[in-house]
C-alpha cells in the first residue's frame, strides 16, 4: 500500500491531464487505423496491444487494476484482449466545444458545499453548457471532484434517455434471477440550446423506474429528484404494489440495492449521487486499464438513427452474437459475470475518494476513477464505515460517433455501442449484479428523447405505473 501511494504521488507530480478530445473537421471518420497503437506496442513490461490477459500472465497487469479486478484474471474468471484506445479520438460537437472553451478558468469548486461556482460572483451558476474544468492542473487539490463534476456534465449532454433493460443476478456460475425495468431519465444541465427544458423547480436531473418483470417485482417504481440547490437534498419515493402506497424515503437509501439486488441507484451510468452529499479528496492522477466496447472505440457501433417519437435509437446485434457476459457464451469456464466481449484499454485516470456526509449511508468510503480525457468513469470501489472493501461497480467506455436527425443538419456526437457491461461485484459475497443489458436487440435505448415531464414526473405516476 506504502508503495502505491507513493507511486501515486510521483505520478501527480510529473503528469498533466492530457488535452481535450476535440473533433474538427479534418479529422477522419471512423478514426484513422493509424492513430491506434499497433500490435506488440508495451503498456506494461511484458503486457502488449494484441495479448490476451488471462491467468497465464496476470501478474503483468497487477499494478494497472483494482485488485479485486485482478484476482479474476489471476484466478482465470475473467479473459480479455488488450487493445489500444488513443487520445484524441473522443468527439464532441462543435457547439459543446465552444462552449468548453469559453469555460475555461470561469469556474471554481465552494470549499464548503463542493459544489461549482462562478469566480465572478462566488455563487453557483444557473446553467452550465460545456465541460466546466477542461484542463486540470496536478496540484490542485480539487482536481478530483472538478474531474468528477467534468463526468456529470459530459454524461447529461448525451441528453434525456428512455431505456428498457435488464437487472441480472448473477452467481459465479450462472444467473439466480432477472428483472426488466423501463426507465427515464430528464437533464436540465448541458443540454444543447436545442433541447434544453425550462427549470422553474431549480433541478439537476429527474428520475423513474418501472419494474415489469419478474411478476413479485411487477409494479415496483421508483422514483428521484436532484435539485441544483447544493444543500437541498435528493426527492426519493417508491411503489411497492404489495403496500399499494407511495412512500418517501431518506436519500441515504438510494445507495441500497435496487431490488433487492448488489446495484444501487446511486450508481447509475457510474456514479449517480448528489456530489454535494460527500466530502471528496483528491488521490491523484495514474495509468491504469479499463473495459472497453472494441467495436465501439474503433468507430464502428453503427450510426444512431433519429426517431422523431423516441429520439436517436443505436440498434445491438442479438447477444448470441455479441455477448455482454460469460453466461451468455457457449463453453465459458470463467465467471458468469465476466466481460466476454470487452476489451481492456490503458487510459490516465483522476482518482477521487469520497466520505459520505449521512452517517446512514451504506458505504463509508468510495474511490473512482474517471478518465481523464473523456471523463467516462471506470471503476467506482465502495468500503464499508470500517474500511473494508465491500462493492466494486465496473462499466466499459465507448466512443462517440457522429449523427444527425437528416443530411445537412447540425452533427450531433452520442455514445455509440454493440453490448453494455455494468457490473456491480459483491466482493464479500462472490456474486455480482449485471446492468444495462437490453431485454431485446431492438429494444428503447434511446437519447435526447422528449418527455412529457408534467405527466411523467409526479407522484401520480408512481400510483398510476405500479398497478
Amino acid at each position: 500500500m506504502v508503495l502505491v501511494r507513493t507511486l501515486l504521488t510521483v505520478a501527480v507530480l510529473l503528469l498533466a491531464a492530457p488535452p481535450l478530445g476535440a473533433f474538427t473537421p479534418d479529422q477522419p471518420w471512423p478514426p484513422d487505423p493509424k492513430l491506434f497503437d499497433p500490435p506488440g506496442t508495451e503498456v506494461a513490461p511484458g503486457l502488449k496491444v494484441g495479448d490476451t490477459l488471462d491467468q497465464s500472465n496476470a501478474d503483468l497487469a497487477k499494478d494497472l487494476l483494482p485488485p479485486e479486478v485482478f484476482a479474476h484474471y489471476k484466478s482465470g474468471g475473467y479473459r480479455n484482449p488488450i487493445a489500444s484506445f488513443p487520445t484524441g479520438i473522443y468527439h464532441y460537437e462543435k457547439d459543446f466545444i465552444a462552449a468548453t472553451k469559453e469555460n475555461e478558468g470561469k469556474y471554481d469548486i465552494d470549499s464548503s458545499t463542493g459544489t461549482i461556482i462562478e469566480k465572478a460572483t462566488g455563487k453557483p451558476p444557473a446553467y452550465i453548457y460545456g465541460i466546466p474544468f477542461p484542463t486540470l492542473s496536478a496540484d490542485d487539490p480539487n482536481a478530483g471532484l472538478k474531474a468528477l463534476w467534468n463526468q456529470f456534465h459530459v454524461y447529461w449532454n448525451q441528453g434525456d434517455v428512455r431505456a428498457e433493460s435488464l437487472v441480472i443476478w448473477a452467481n459465479p456460475d450462472g444467473v439466480d434471477r432477472v428483472s426488466t425495468n423501463a426507465v427515464d431519465f430528464q437533464y436540465y444541465q448541458n443540454q444543447h440550446p436545442e433541447y434544453r427544458r425550462e427549470n422553474p423547480q431549480g433541478f439537476n436531473q429527474q428520475f423513474i423506474a418501472i419494474t415489469k418483470t419478474p411478476v413479485d417485482l411487477e409494479g415496483t417504481v421508483a422514483m428521484s429528484f436532484r435539485y441544483q440547490d447544493p444543500k437541498k437534498r435528493d426527492s426519493v419515493w417508491s411503489y411497492v404494489p404489495a403496500m399499494r402506497r407511495v412512500r418517501p424515503i431518506s436519500p441515504a437509501n438510494r445507495s441500497d440495492g435496487f431490488l433487492g439486488s448488489d446495484l444501487a441507484q446511486d450508481d447509475g451510468n457510474f456514479f449517480d449521487a448528489k456530489p454535494e452529499d460527500f466530502v471528496w479528496k483528491t488521490v491523484g492522477l495514474r495509468d491504469n486499464l479499463r473495459m472497453v466496447d472494441p467495436v465501439s472505440i474503433k468507430g464502428g457501433a453503427g450510426k444512431p438513427r433519429w426517431m422523431p417519437e423516441t429520439g436517436y435509437h443505436n440498434d445491438w446485434p442479438p447477444t448470441s452474437e455479441v455477448p455482454a457476459a460469460g453466461y451468455m457464451k457457449e463453453g465459458w469456464k470463467g465467471l458468469a459475470w465476466a466481460p466476454v466481449s470487452g476489451a481492456l484499454a490503458k487510459r490516465k485516470f483522476w482518482v477521487v475518494e469520497g466520505v459520505p456526509r449521512d452517517r446512514y449511508y451504506l458505504f463509508g468510503r468510495l474511490e473512482l476513477w474517471i478518465d481523464a480525457e473523456t471523463w467516462a468513469g471506470a471503476w467506482n470501489r465502495k468500503f464499508s464505515w470500517k474500511g473494508e472493501l465491500l462493492n466494486t461497480y465496473g462499466v466499459q467506455a465507448y466512443l462517440s460517433h457522429p449523427t444527425s436527425k437528416k443530411d445537412g443538419d447540425r452533427v450531433e456526437w452520442l455514445w455509440a455501442s454493440q453490448q453494455a457491461w455494468q457490473c456491480a461485484e459483491n466482493v464479500k459475497m462472490n456474486r455480482a449484479t449485471l446492468a444495462g443489458i437490453r431485454a431485446r436487440p431492438d429494444g428503447p435505448l434511446d437519447r435526447r428523447v422528449t418527455h412529457n415531464i408534467d405527466q411523467l414526473f409526479n407522484l401520480q405516476s408512481l400510483a398510476r405505473f405500479g398497478k
